[in-house]
């Protein structure tokens, strides 16, 4: 998945176990080491994927703190913030990230993380910016 969050999708019912499963023995890596980057961007994703937006919201305010240079866990900040409505946040997110270098506008323009703030004038404010600074 590449660090990128992916949005519920209909799983089996052994698909949402083994999710379950996964989730659980992150959470146990992230009790013991709440700085273990790699098991708190799984756990981020797995929430997603299992539809627990809130709990994947609050893995990526951390990471955020652990990575403040990291254009993707700002990318994928920002896509939590819109998965729970909250427009304002993501949008500045959204726009840290691109400051940071995050450069995918084809995947940023089709993510349906995104889909609650695409809408604003200020996402395309965002993308004008990003499309101005690359090379084509």
């Amino acid at each position: 998945m590449s660090g990128i969050h992916a949005r519920k999708s209909q799983l089996t019912t052994k698909e949402n176990r083994d999710l379950d499963i996964e989730i659980s023995f992150l959470e146990g890596l992230v009790d013991r080491d709440s700085e273990y980057v790699e098991a708190l961007q799984l756990l981020g994703d797995d929430y997603t994927k299992r539809g627990k937006f809130h709990d994947g919201l609050k893995i990526d305010e951390h990471l955020s703190k652990l990575l403040p240079e990291d254009s993707m866990v700002f990318y994928n900040l920002a896509c939590s913030y819109s998965l729970t409505n909250c427009i304002n946040e993501s949008i500045k997110a959204l726009n840290k990230a691109v400051c940071l270098g995050y450069i995918d506008c084809k995947w940023m323009d089709t993510d349906p993380d995104l889909d609650n703030v695409r809408a604003d004038t200020r996402y395309q404010s965002i993308r004008q910016k990003l499309t101005n600074n690359q090379i084509i």
